[in-house]
């Protein structure tokens, strides 16, 4: 699930972890992103890309529900979508909001 916020006086990176994101850098494709853990383990976690663009930036938000499996026949369990993303994704918003309000 994709969604934007203006860019305004706070960098996207410290906005997310304001909303309890943790970075996570993926060594393998040297990519960074943000994780927030919704149990004890690594999994399940909400997963988040952030993109920057002129005016504004976009949060990718998805749910990994596993560790990714590669090899014959790659299987990576996520949600895109759905009850608990849209839930995350309205939580995500509103801290955001309550941050630039102040």
């Amino acid at each position: 699930m994709k969604f934007k916020f203006p860019l305004k006086n706070q960098l996207p990176p410290d906005l997310i972890r304001q909303c309890g994101y943790g970075l996570w850098h993926d060594e393998e494709y040297d990519k960074v992103s943000f994780t927030r853990k919704l149990g004890g383990g690594n999994y399940p976690r909400f997963h988040v890309y952030l993109q920057e663009f002129a005016n504004y930036f976009e949060v990718d938000l998805h749910l990994d529900q596993k560790q990714p499996s590669y090899g014959v026949g790659h299987a990576h369990s996520a949600d895109y979508g759905g009850e608990v993303v849209e839930n995350e994704a309205r939580r995500i918003t509103q801290v955001i909001s309550d941050i630039y309000s102040r």
